[in-house]
């Protein structure tokens, strides 16, 4: 929430519980999907970018394709009109989420291969690029874990420049992560998203 709004919560806790509760209830029935589109779809509308960021995000996670996003976004058009519209696709152009760029709208997962093992280091942190995504992969052993450079708050790409030893540090909201295990560590609550893998003839591969 905003500063604004925490203000709020406690200086009037009881109009303001009321009002956050009131909010809560109104989706009853309806599917957490449908329910975070239209909070995406809201967020457009009174041109809130922080917001449109965090339940894009939200949207996702719940289970929301690109497609859908985008679907809905065109379907608003009556009540958002064009340039608000034009408006969330610059916010997603700059987001560059890799499923949101053309090429790979309704594709299916499928296996790509990242790197060589040889290049991913026994006891360390590498960050490697794979067909247009970045990684950060944890070696121990011959135990792996691949994971999203992706900010689980907003989608932050997380540069390989903010890993200090084993803490990876977003720059934007300051989310940090223990690289080792994926969890968040201080300020947010989400971990990092974390990628099926497998090893095939020497390379590494993951699966998105």
């Amino acid at each position: 929430m905003s500063d604004a709004l925490n203000y709020l919560v406690k200086a009037r806790p009881e109009a303001m519980g009321a009002y956050f509760k009131f909010l809560k209830g109104a989706g009853d029935h309806l599917d957490v999907r449908t329910r975070d589109l239209i909070s995406v779809i809201t967020k457009v509308a009174v041109q809130t970018e922080g917001g449109f960021r965090q339940y894009l995000t939200r949207a996702l996670r719940n289970g929301a394709s690109p497609d859908e996003v985008i679907d809905a976004l065109l379907m608003a058009f009556p009540v958002l009109g064009l340039a608000r519209i034009v408006w969330a696709a610059d916010i997603l152009l700059e987001m560059d989420i890799p499923e949101f760029r053309p090429e790979n709208l309704g594709v299916e997962p499928s296996w790509h291969d990242i790197a060589p093992m040889a290049a991913v280091t026994d006891g360390e942190v590498t960050f490697h690029e794979a067909d247009g995504r970045h990684l950060f992969v944890w070696r121990d052993g011959e135990e792996l874990r691949v994971y999203d450079s992706r900010c689980p708050h907003q989608v932050t790409d997380i540069p390989h420049l903010a890993l200090e030893g084993r803490r990876l540090t977003c720059p934007r909201h300051h989310w940090a992560f223990d690289i080792e295990t994926g969890e968040c560590v201080a300020v947010g609550n989400r971990p990092l998203r974390r990628f099926k893998h497998q090893v095939v003839e020497g390379r590494l591969h993951g699966w998105w």
